[in-house]
């Protein structure tokens, strides 16, 4: 049975993992994957070979993680709002989102994971949402609050919630990545949440009809 790691050195590792990733982010950009090696990833981090094979023993995993860890934000990061105002609830979740979506190199590494996808089509699949799996919870979270305080009256919550988060991705992100000049303003990117806000709340907010109402 594997002896458990003491808080020390379960802290160092995670240091060593982090380092690694910063490291291996700026050389995948840099270089692409094919000119990116585990040894100059170790170099830039500034850590062994061995330290590097034992968290990544090979460059396809490297990889993943680092494309992963792009958007792997803390769900603490997507408090969740009270239920009492539905649509400013949305508007809170639908900013972090968009700030997500705004973060230097998130762009960049999702180019270079469908430069990638061929090679790694498990990694594509991962990967597609990354970034929003945390938002994600919190929004499912919000919905079955609201439900219960009677603010909201959400059937399919996963639906509810992709069509909330596409909505702020298609104007915040997705036309960045592909024209690469597209740029918006903090007022236009606050304008594009509350819309997605006031459309989410127009279908599921407590006035509006029930599924079996519409016609």
């Amino acid at each position: 049975m594997p002896r458990e790691l003491s808080a020390y050195h379960r802290q160092i590792s995670s240091g060593n993992r982090a380092v690694i990733l910063d490291a291996a982010t700026d050389l995948f950009l840099e270089f692409g994957y094919d000119r990116t090696s585990l040894a100059r990833v170790a170099e830039r981090a500034g850590v062994s070979k061995a330290t590097l094979f034992k968290q990544f023993p090979t460059k396809a995993e490297l990889f993943e993680a680092t494309a992963l860890a792009a958007g792997d934000t803390p769900a603490s990061e997507f408090a969740e709002p009270t239920p009492e105002d539905f649509h400013a609830g949305l508007v809170h979740l639908g900013s972090a989102y968009a700030e997500l979506l705004s973060r230097p190199r998130i762009v960049d590494l999702m180019r270079a994971v469908i430069a990638e996808s061929a090679r790694f089509p498990e990694l594509r699949q991962r990967t597609f949402d990354f970034g929003t799996l945390p938002v994600l919870s919190a929004l499912r979270r919000y919905f079955q609050t609201a439900n219960a305080h009677g603010s909201a009256s959400v059937d399919d919550l996963d639906v509810a919630a992709a069509q909330f988060l596409g909505m702020i991705a298609t104007v915040v992100f997705w036309p960045y990545l592909v024209h690469g000049t597209w740029s918006l303003t903090d007022e236009e990117k606050r304008r594009t949440v509350d819309e997605a806000a006031r459309t989410i709340v127009a279908r599921y907010g407590a006035a509006a009809p029930s599924r079996g109402d519409q016609v």
